[in-house]
C-alpha cells in the first residue's frame, strides 16, 4: 500500500494552504511528491515567502503510486488548470477512487478536471458559481467531504478541521495494519 501524497503545486500557492496539510500528513507518516509540469524547479509562494522544489513532472506520474492527491490554494490551481496532463492526472485519481483533497481555489482543478457534478463540495467563496455552474452542490462550510472521497474546504482559517478530515479519510481508505 502506498503512503504517498502527490501534491499538485506551481508558482502562486498560499504558503498555509501547503505546509500545514503537508505537516499533518507528513507527521502521520505519509510521503510527500511536489508535482508540477517540469521536476527539479523552484517554485514559490504567492507570498514569495516559501521556495518550493518539485520533485516530478506531471508526465513522471501516474495515479496508482499514490494514496492521495492534495491540491492547495492561491494561485497555483488556476495555473495548473490549463494544462491538460495535470487535469488527466486528476481525471485518473478520481477513477482510481483515490481520496483527492482541495482548499480554496485548488477545487478549480476539478472543476477543469470535469470530477465535480453531483458532488457537494466547498472552496473559497469567490469559486461557488463556477462550482455551481460545473454541477455541484456548493456549501459555505469549513469542510465538505462528498463520497468519502473528495474533502474540501474554504480558507486558511479551516485548515484544523480540513487537516482532521483528510487525515480520517486517509485513515479510512488506508487502515492501520
Amino acid at each position: 500500500m502506498s503512503r504517498s501524497i502527490a501534491v499538485l503545486v506551481t508558482e502562486g500557492f498560499e504558503d498555509s494552504e501547503y505546509l500545514s496539510p503537508v505537516d499533518a500528513l507528513r507527521a502521520a507518516g505519509y510521503a510527500i511528491f511536489n508535482i508540477d509540469v517540469e521536476p527539479g524547479r523552484i517554485v514559490k509562494s504567492r507570498a514569495e515567502q516559501l521556495p518550493l522544489r518539485i520533485d516530478l513532472g506531471i508526465d513522471q506520474v501516474r495515479a496508482a503510486d499514490y494514496a492521495g492527491l492534495l491540491i492547495p490554494g492561491g494561485r497555483s490551481p488556476g495555473v495548473l488548470r490549463r494544462d491538460p496532463r495535470v487535469l488527466q492526472f486528476v481525471r485518473d485519481c478520481d477513477a482510481r477512487r483515490l481520496p483527492i483533497f482541495a482548499i480554496c481555489h485548488g477545487p478549480l482543478q476539478l472543476v477543469s478536471a470535469g470530477v465535480v457534478r453531483g458532488r457537494a463540495m466547498t472552496g473559497v467563496a469567490q469559486i461557488a458559481d463556477d462550482l455551481q455552474h460545473a454541477g455541484a452542490s456548493y456549501e459555505d462550510s469549513p469542510v465538505v467531504v462528498a463520497d468519502r472521497q473528495l474533502v474540501t474546504s474554504r480558507t486558511l482559517d479551516d485548515l484544523p478541521l480540513f487537516n482532521a478530515a483528510m487525515l480520517q479519510l486517509l485513515a479510512e481508505h488506508h487502515p492501520p495494519l
